[in-house]
């Protein structure tokens, strides 16, 4: 028995997600009927790193299984490519240590959010970054991210109904990129919270456009209270962008 790490990607547009639900299509269902066609009708249990919720996309999600199939390392990922649907793409594959765990072992996360900051929509663009139109001060925001890396609790940047009751988690870096017209934030941090990184984006967008000044960061923090933050924006421009197995001041 194999223990296989997979690097995959996947365009979330057509997917409920990724984690199985009840009558929807989901990244994990489709992964485990693949490999279950490849072992013979045998289901095979895949592990990922976290879930992505509806329409979101991943470059770098990372997952586990285990097989008894004599597959050498180097055909693994041309025979999945050729089986798996057109929106998922595994981009390595290789033999770890049975001790290996796609979740447990997480040490850090890179999380991508796009805007679109033309004036007129684009139908091209439409699932894969949110249009937004208006406006930014990109100085304000950038020292708005100042007060949000570090070790926070996050209560306020949480979607209310999550059930995890630690809301503390630590950001490394933060960064606002503008190439051409798209403007894409980088999270990087040692774990998220239900829709953090979304709320995180819709809260600088507030900054950006004067609604709050980027100082009362602060005091949203303090309040561990979600209705003093900005908006969920949609999840068509969020993208898990990479997954780390060592610490992030090693990378």
């Amino acid at each position: 028995m194999n223990r296989l790490k997979c690097i995959i990607g996947y365009d979330g547009t057509n997917f409920s997600g990724y984690q199985i639900q009840p009558n929807k299509r989901t990244v994990q269902a489709d992964f485990e009927r693949t490999l279950q066609k490849m072992h013979k009708g045998d289901l095979v249990k895949i592990v990922a790193s976290g879930r992505t919720d509806a329409n979101v996309h991943a470059v770098g999600q990372v997952i586990h299984f285990d097989s008894n199939l004599e597959i050498p390392e180097t055909s693994w990922k041309r025979a999945l490519n050729s089986m798996l649907p057109e929106d998922i793409q595994v981009h390595s594959v290789e033999f770890v240590k049975e001790d290996f765990h796609a979740r447990f072992d997480v040490k850090a996360k890179e999380y991508r959010y796009k805007l679109l900051l033309s004036k007129d929509r684009n139908v091209f663009k439409r699932n894969y970054a949110y249009h937004y139109p208006y406006p930014l001060d990109f100085n304000a925001m950038n020292n708005a991210t100042s007060y949000l890396v570090g070790t926070h609790d996050f209560t306020s940047f949480c979607a209310a109904k999550t059930e995890v009751k630690d809301k503390v988690r630590t950001i490394y870096q933060i960064t606002i990129d503008q190439q051409e017209e798209e403007l894409i934030f980088s999270f990087i941090g040692n774990g998220f919270l239900y829709n953090m990184v979304r709320i995180l984006v819709g809260t600088l967008l507030d900054v950006g456009r004067g609604h709050i000044p980027a100082v009362k960061m602060k005091e949203i923090l303090a309040q561990k209270d979600r209705s003093y933050s900005g908006k969920t924006v949609p999840g068509q421009g969020l993208y898990l962008w990479e997954v780390f197995y060592q610490d992030w001041k090693n990378v």
